[in-house]
């Protein structure tokens, strides 16, 4: 109880007993002019992938010598806060599900604890990843599947069950959605316009 593990630039290949901390950084761990930062979208799937698996994510952003971050640097910050708006709900105070992912094959472990970030395969509207908060489930859409996603750890017959579902709604869209549970998964339409940019993240309530 007095450590946690630590992964440097990578992530466990499953839901960890214990919270752990996976620290990566936009670049360098130094600032170094003109290096390419990782993108928006990679920063928010890494989040999204460890907070499923019961881990923190610490991002490094480093800094020049006037002690401000970059242009570059501030419009990914900000659009990680903007994309924070929508779904930090699903983010904060959530716990890891019975499993931590679906549809779409997780990453292999490669006989390692953790998972480096150099060999994470880009996420897509086929994977789906869990939270949770008391009787609410997450499932984060990793990309916007056009018109309609089923996902199939959320049918009746899965195992782990999920039970019945009372009700989905999508973070960021007030409008209603069409949606089934039977026993090829749980369906749900599209709406007509994304609330954000990268993974998008369904309300679940559960019985």
């Amino acid at each position: 109880g007095t450590c946690a593990l630590d992964v440097e630039r990578g992530i466990v290949d499953t839901i960890w007993p214990e919270p752990y901390q996976t620290d990566t950084c936009l670049g360098n761990w130094h600032y170094k002019r003109d290096i390419a930062y990782k993108s928006t979208k990679t920063i928010v799937d890494m989040l999204v992938d460890v907070v499923s698996r019961n881990g923190n994510l610490l991002l490094n952003i480093p800094l020049p010598g006037s002690g401000e971050p970059d242009d570059r640097e501030l419009k990914i910050l900000s659009e990680i806060t903007d994309w924070m708006d929508v779904n930090g709900e699903a983010i904060f105070a959530t716990r890891p599900w019975k499993i931590s992912g679906a549809n779409a094959p997780s990453q292999p472990a490669r006989g390692d604890v953790s998972t480096s970030e150099n060999r994470r395969r880009p996420l897509t509207a086929d994977d789906v990843r869990f939270t949770v908060k008391g009787k609410t489930l997450y499932a984060f859409l990793m990309g916007w599947p056009e018109r309609e996603t089923t996902i199939r750890a959320l049918s009746i017959h899965a195992n782990p069950s999920p039970g019945k579902i009372g009700n989905v709604e999508m973070l960021g869209f007030k409008g209603k959605l069409q949606w089934s549970q039977d026993e090829t998964g749980l369906k749900v339409a599209m709406p007509p316009k994304k609330p954000c940019d990268h993974a998008v993240a369904l309300r679940i309530a559960l019985a």
